[in-house]
């Protein structure tokens, strides 16, 4: 696996002593939840942040690979038949 951007909702927002454990990404809080957002390098590092989600007792709503650029439509394109 090449490395790839996701994105991580959690419900709630992080305490600025819970930011120091997603060093390296980026995260925006709203209300109602944090979102974080970064490259994972392989499956390993994937496994590993959703441990410490995990040990953090952080309820995750959703974990998601984001696309890369080349494999979204391209919205000026014709649709398909």
């Amino acid at each position: 696996m090449a490395e790839a951007n996701y994105e991580i909702r959690i419900k709630g927002r992080l305490s600025d002593a819970l930011l120091p454990a997603f060093e390296g990404m980026a995260v925006t809080t709203e209300p109602a939840e944090t979102t974080v957002y970064g490259a994972l390098t392989d499956q390993a590092s994937v496994r590993e942040l959703l441990a410490k989600l995990e040990s953090l007792g952080l309820e995750v709503v959703e974990f998601r690979r984001l696309p890369e650029p080349g494999d979204l439509p391209d919205p000026a394109a014709p649709p398909s038949p």
